[in-house]
């Protein structure tokens, strides 16, 4: 994927004459994939245990108007409206995984059911006043503001520039000590020249983005929300036992089940995961638009399922990262960003986002029949 994020945007550099990697593309872009991108990394936990949750979209949608109505007829602070929004959908995802876990119902039906049910409230919130401009400060700050520049070196932002160097030697840190903990328990890993090209290729991926942001107005907080999502499940995914009960469950739930593990509490725990990453995604996008309206989180479900497959999480389940999951959002944000500046029709935008997600999903089943 970060091959494929690297061709995309070498490809629409060169057809845009430079457009598209442009600072303010480039931080737009990012700030855009911020609201899809949280709700791609539950997604991948949801797909991974082999269910899927169609209600988050409306779901962010209500819940985004839900934290206006908050902060406008109520007045209510910010730093008690978030706290608030993220309990109510953490509540509606742990609805979701009851009636699965508990009760039996298939995912789909369930998740179906709580879409059209968001789908309602957010038109009865809405239905008096319509659109519900938001005009706190702080609030619209979360969507559209940036970290603050400690100081300016050649026009560049130095707060982003030491935020993307801190990036750059953590990312290499733990990729030397993950290989390290593999050779100890003599697994399979790649030759040390492909994992020195490989550290040098995402480091300098991550050190061009960072430099192309500090050139615009640095890193937003939609982006710095974004990579705390990503790095505290990818920890919870990857160095905690429930990590591992995750990946066991979606790789073969009887099997996880008579080993021990509950499976219907890891059901809860990846609902209500979802839940309140709904709500999180709500926040971002109403934050970014200064509004709630009627029409938000249309087809938001869709694109976060989009962004975990081209990302790499298998449909079979038990397969999945988070990371991969960002970068598939980053991908499919990016193709319909080139093609907005090359001027391709909408319709031919949707066909080209399908077959891409269609390859990906091809390519998941045959590497599968490989294996096999």
């Amino acid at each position: 994927m970060y091959i494929a994020l690297f061709v995309i945007m070498l490809i629409f550099s060169i057809l845009t004459d430079g457009l598209f990697m442009s600072s303010r593309n480039i931080s737009n872009l990012l700030d855009a994939t911020g609201y899809i991108a949280v709700l791609a990394v539950g997604m991948t936990l949801v797909i991974v245990i082999r269910h899927i949750d169609l209600s988050v979209g409306y779901a962010a949608g209500f819940m985004g108007a839900i934290a206006a109505i908050l902060l406008t007829q109520y007045g209510l602070p910010v730093y008690l409206t978030i706290p608030i929004i993220l309990l109510i959908g953490l509540a509606a995802g742990l609805v979701n995984g009851f009636l699965v876990a508990s009760v039996g119902i298939p995912a789909f039906v369930a998740t179906l059911a709580g879409m059209l049910i968001f789908r309602g409230a957010l038109l009865q919130v809405t239905e008096k006043t319509g659109t519900i401009n938001v005009r706190d400060e702080y609030f619209n700050a979360i969507g559209n503001g940036y970290i603050p520049a400690i100081a300016k070196i050649g026009g560049l932002n130095l707060s982003s520039l030491l935020l993307g160097a801190i990036a750059i030697v953590l990312y290499i840190l733990s990729q030397i000590r993950n290989r390290r903990n593999k050779l100890k328990y003599n697994f399979q890993v790649v030759s040390t020249g492909i994992f020195v090209l490989q550290l040098v290729f995402v480091s300098a991926l991550i050190a061009y983005i960072t430099w192309i942001l500090a050139g615009y107005n640095g890193i937003s907080w939609t982006v710095v929300i974004m990579l705390l999502v990503v790095i505290v499940y990818h920890f919870l995914t990857t160095k905690t036992v429930l990590g591992r009960h995750i990946y066991a469950v979606g790789s073969n739930p009887e099997a996880a089940h008579l080993s021990g593990i509950n499976v219907k509490k890891i059901t809860y725990v990846v609902f209500g995961s979802m839940g309140m990453l709904s709500a999180l995604s709500g926040i971002l996008f109403t934050s970014r638009l200064q509004s709630a309206s009627p029409t938000a989180g249309m087809l938001f479900e869709l694109d976060a399922i989009a962004a975990a497959y081209v990302g790499g999480v298998s449909a079979a389940g038990g397969v999945g990262k988070v990371t991969g999951s960002i970068i598939g959002a980053i991908v499919m944000a990016s193709l319909s960003s080139g093609m907005n500046l090359l001027g391709v029709g909408v319709s031919y935008q949707y066909m080209i986002r399908g077959g891409v997600l269609a390859l990906a999903v091809i390519f998941d089943v045959m590497t599968r029949k490989k294996r096999a």
